[in-house]
């Protein structure tokens, strides 16, 4: 009975919380979800800090560093096959040949995508699915959104995860069982190669949530626009500058926000993981109800 007694005042404890961090009486302009969406973060990072987070630590410790990095290439090999799909659809013809080109190499010569041998030969990567290709052809991006385990999206780019299933190779492998353990693979790998960000995130972040969304919604736009269009702005002051090395304060009036990505040509900074490699980008769609990462 005691036990009972303290099970239950933990679970109310627990309601309150939840409905504390759930009420924002303005939300901020461009997130007039921000109620729900500040309460679904919670629950998806404590999901991440009690399961996810502890199995691809063990994942870490367990696997060696090269044997990582290959998984990583292999997923990566599988989602240049619909990233390359989505840049034709955008009529990027050069970017989509270039895509289908990475696939040829990297099975061929790169034992089944376990190398990355087109990056050697100077084919870049790119991000690509179908919410960037409706925001390519206009498509607005509708309120910022919180999904249940699958985290920051949109209105378009939630409708969009239904076409970048069907369009995942890995969807359509025979058995079921291997095709859940295949993305069960590729979940624990993308949460490994991320435990160095998301350890800079917990210390540098004064509010995790603002954080995140501005981010998200700045690479995404980036994307759309190929870094020829503006951040969004949701009418707040900027957040401090995260990226010094030597702690000091960003200049007044700058924007310091998650940076957007580089523009082509200049030099990306160094994976926050040290593995040498990058998360692929946005290519972990899984069956309906799994959780993912959408990263790029």
């Amino acid at each position: 009975m005691q036990a009972m007694g303290i099970r239950r005042a933990v679970l109310m404890a627990s309601v309150v919380a939840l409905a504390g961090c759930a009420t924002v009486t303005t939300p901020t302009k461009g997130d007039p979800f921000e109620s729900y969406n500040r309460t679904m973060f919670t629950i998806n990072d404590k999901v991440d800090q009690y399961a996810l987070k502890p199995v691809a630590q063990g994942y870490v410790w367990a696997v060696p560093e090269p044997v990582r990095n290959s998984v990583t290439n292999f997923f990566s090999n599988i989602g240049d096959v619909y990233i390359a799909a989505n840049n034709l659809l955008q009529l990027k013809i050069a970017d989509g040949v270039s895509d289908i080109m990475r696939v040829a190499i990297n099975t061929v010569f790169g034992v089944g995508g376990l190398f990355d041998v087109a990056t050697v030969a100077k084919l870049p990567k790119h991000a690509g699915d179908f919410g960037l290709t409706l925001g390519h052809y206009g498509v607005p991006s509708g309120p910022y959104l919180v999904l249940p385990l699958l985290g920051p999206s949109t209105v378009r780019d939630s409708s969009g995860l239904v076409v970048d299933y069907f369009g995942n190779p890995l969807t359509y492998v025979s058995p079921d069982s291997v095709s859940w353990a295949l993305y069960g693979v590729n979940l624990i790998n993308v949460r490994a190669n991320l435990l160095g960000a998301t350890d800079v995130l917990s210390d540098a972040a004064l509010d995790k949530y603002s954080f995140v969304r501005n981010a998200y919604l700045q690479r995404r736009q980036y994307l759309i626009s190929g870094g020829d269009d503006n951040a969004p702005d949701y009418g707040e002051a900027p957040l401090p500058n995260y990226g010094d090395a030597d702690g000091a304060a960003a200049p007044e009036g700058a924007s310091a926000t998650a940076p957007v990505a580089p523009a082509s040509g200049a030099a990306a900074p160094a994976p926050a993981s040290g593995s040498g490699h990058t998360v692929p980008g946005n290519q972990y769609v899984p069956p309906s109800g799994f959780p993912s990462f959408r990263l790029r």
